[in-house]
């Protein structure tokens, strides 16, 4: 019979375990797990021992989108030229002349302007699909900021016409009452709630499973947009059935790159996303804010004040934030980097207030043409960042092309790779049953489906 283990001796089994259990958790954050098949946690001679996790069943990868949210009107425009440049190349891979955004990504998140550019390609429209095409939502991003009125509310950051009693009714005519629960995929938008003084994250998967979380997507739209270092109110909001209110604002210097919260929500969403166990099973498109441009350029025309405002200072701090987060998730994904992980962000984009003013929609589609012929900019571990050989619109290209490769792959699979929550009871409120979420049409299908949608 065996005596039991000295105090010592558990000490150092203790340690021993914790050391492999961190080298395992800092290889595979940094290098990739299969760099290290030495660790002893990794061998199959230990018996009852923990294992590395097992491959993905169904051999596929989750689809993510990201949007950052930025600072100036030019980052909203940028992200949703990438968008129309991706749809293009996703209609021309799959040979299906209408296929849309969201027809191929399985969870989009979006901050400040890049949460608007969500919710208008993932809302439902009235037959059923994605509201609107990367394309429409271009042109409609494009119409209002060609305007000159549009920058009068500059103060309330870059979508601050969105904010504004006028201007808002542009959300309310493109949305209606339609809710999180009425978008085709999960969405993720970001908030900080001041009744709380707690982060909030508005998540269609969270009001699928109450009702208290969830929001009309107007107020979501204007929540996520609401820049208090820019002046902008705190939007003062209450789910569909009323009994959840919250004081938003904007997620900030924070989560103005929400890649790292989506990537949290897939892998711990074992219900929607069961096969998920690490990167290497996540395929992700990150849209950043463009950067450089003349510090205090919003002031006027060549002028540079001595101290930057209270607004440009916090967009400095979100752009490199968001950067850092970029090279975190580069660092996540390892090996798996160059396949699984595009980040667009164009640099040197001049944003100022002027060179909007004077543009048409003509103009500034030119300037974002010439921003996606860029060389793409990505980030090496440890090494900052470097200019790679394609071009942005090409590396939207490729990724077309592999997101196109694993729709093709669902297709044949027996074994669903997501499946994602459905309503399971009707609203209590008549007031949100019939979103209108176009101009033309006042109503939506009814929602009859009891069972999880399978992809």
């Amino acid at each position: 019979m065996s005596s039991a283990p000295t105090p010592a001796e558990s000490i150092v089994d203790v340690d021993k375990l914790s050391y492999e259990i961190f080298s395992i958790l800092e290889s595979k954050f940094l290098f990739g797990y299969d760099d290290h098949p030495k660790l002893l946690l990794s061998s199959a001679a230990s018996p009852g021992g923990l294992q590395p996790p097992t491959a993905n069943a169904a051999g596929g990868r989750v689809r993510i989108l990201s949007i950052d949210g930025g600072g100036r009107p030019s980052d909203a425009l940028l992200a949703a030229a990438s968008l129309a440049c991706l749809e293009s190349s996703l209609r021309r891979h799959s040979g299906n002349p209408s296929a849309r955004v969201a027809d191929f990504f399985d969870v989009a998140a979006g901050s400040g302007a890049g949460g608007v550019l969500a919710a208008l390609l993932f809302t439902r429209g009235p037959d059923g699909s994605a509201l609107l095409s990367a394309d429409d939502a271009l042109r409609l991003l494009l119409a209002r900021s060609s305007r000159p009125s549009s920058f009068a509310p500059a103060r309330r950051g870059p979508l601050g016409w969105a904010l504004s009693r006028r201007h808002g009714a542009v959300l309310r005519r493109v949305f209606g009452d339609a809710t999180l629960r009425d978008t085709v995929k999960p969405v993720l938008v970001p908030c900080y709630d001041l009744a709380t003084g707690a982060p909030f994250m508005f998540s269609r998967a969270d009001a699928v499973e109450a009702e208290g979380y969830d929001f009309r997507i107007r107020e979501v739209c204007a929540a996520t947009c609401a820049d208090p270092a820019a002046g902008a109110a705190p939007v003062e909001m209450r789910s569909a059935d009323g009994r959840t209110r919250i004081a938003a604002v904007g997620g900030g210097v924070a989560m103005g790159n929400p890649s790292a919260a989506a990537i949290t929500h897939v892998l711990n969403n074992r219900q929607e996303f069961p096969f998920a166990t690490g990167m290497e099973d996540l395929m992700l498109l990150s849209l950043g804010s463009t950067s450089g441009g003349t510090l205090g350029a919003e002031a006027g025309a060549g002028r540079r004040r001595p101290v930057p405002s209270q607004a440009e200072l916090v967009r400095i701090a979100g752009e490199g934030v968001a950067d850092v987060v970029d090279q975190a998730i580069a660092m996540a994904f390892g090996n798996d980097r160059t396949n699984n992980y595009v980040r667009i962000q164009a640099n040197g984009f001049q944003s100022d207030h002027n060179t909007f003013k004077s543009s048409n929609a003509s103009k500034l589609l030119g300037l974002l043409e010439k921003q996606l012929s860029q060389k793409n900019v990505e980030s090496m571990l440890f090494r900052g960042k470097k200019i790679a050989e394609q071009t942005n619109a090409e590396k939207l290209e490729w990724f077309a092309g592999e997101l196109v490769k694993e729709d093709a792959r669902r297709k044949k699979s027996k074994i669903p790779s997501v499946v994602f929550k459905q309503v399971m009871t009707p609203r209590t409120s008549s007031s949100t049953t019939a979103p209108a979420i176009t101009p033309a049409s006042k109503t939506s299908p009814a929602r009859t489906s009891t069972s999880p949608v399978t992809s």
